[in-house]
């Protein structure tokens, strides 16, 4: 009986260090080499950066693709779920770079947001009623 017993508890301890260990690999990602830049990366190599996981990674592209290219790391504040705190950790591995196209003209560019932080910032204008003119008579 007294052997079902120590056998029982070894089995259970070995468990536990297989889900100890199991947790502590995923938790602990390497960090990328280098900075990765946040305007051109795809889900996975932002996925490399300690603190963004899928979900994080999918609402900054996300951002990207609806208000264009990032201006600064400053920019990521923006989305909801990261705070100063958590981009204080990132930020060794982000950079901001810019993208190909980015020189359009400024006649195009006036009526877009200058980064995302801005379009959070402005106040969304509402578009002026359209007068109707009347037939002459």
């Amino acid at each position: 009986m007294r052997r079902q017993e120590l056998r029982g508890r070894f089995f259970l301890l070995f468990l536990f260090c297989c889900f100890v260990f199991a947790a502590g690999s995923e938790a602990t990602k390497k960090p990328p080499l280098k900075p990765i830049n946040i305007n051109t990366a795809r889900s996975d190599e932002l996925q490399q950066v300690p603190g963004i996981g899928p979900v994080t990674a999918d609402k900054i592209l996300q951002m990207r693709k609806s208000y264009g290219a990032f201006k600064s790391v400053d920019d990521l504040l923006s989305i909801r779920g990261i705070g100063k705190k958590r981009l204080e950790k990132m930020r060794k591995y982000l950079t901001v770079s810019k993208v190909a196209g980015a020189g359009k003209s400024s006649a195009s560019t006036k009526s877009q947001p200058q980064s995302p932080a801005a379009a959070a910032d402005k106040p969304r204008a509402s578009t002026p009623p359209t007068e109707v003119e009347e037939p002459p008579q």
